[in-house]
């Protein structure tokens, strides 16, 4: 049985979405969100934060997701953090990829935000 989630670090550029899923997580799920517009200001925050799980977009300037995911995973402490992707390309061949990069899963936009907080919670539990 894992532990419940409660503190998760959303890393996305976009500030529209950012509000979009900071209000679905805390007001709709509870949860306690960090969020962050750049693999950078993730880096800042995680020892601060300590994160259960790194919700990341994928497609961000600078550091990408998948980037951003491999800094964080070299902190210490921080080797297994589990991640969640969100991005708007969902086929096949690229959830795949960004699976063998260590996710749990990935979640496409548009993403439905009274629905989000579920999905983590599905992806989360599914997690050994």
């Amino acid at each position: 049985m894992s532990m419940p989630l409660q503190r998760i670090l959303y890393v996305e550029d976009d500030p529209s979405i950012q509000t979009v899923v900071k209000l679905a997580l805390e007001l709709v799920g509870g949860y306690q969100v960090e969020v962050c517009d750049s693999g950078r200001a993730a880096m800042a925050a995680l020892q601060r934060f300590r994160p259960q799980l790194a919700l990341l977009d994928v497609m961000m300037p600078g550091m990408d997701g998948p980037t951003t995911l491999q800094h964080l995973r070299e902190q210490f402490g921080f080797e297994r953090l589990p991640a969640i992707f969100m991005t708007a390309k969902v086929q096949p061949a690229e959830v795949a990829v960004l699976k063998s990069q260590g996710a749990l899963g990935v979640i496409a936009k548009p993403f439905d935000p009274m629905t989000l907080g579920g999905e983590l919670e599905r992806l989360w539990s599914g997690q050994p």
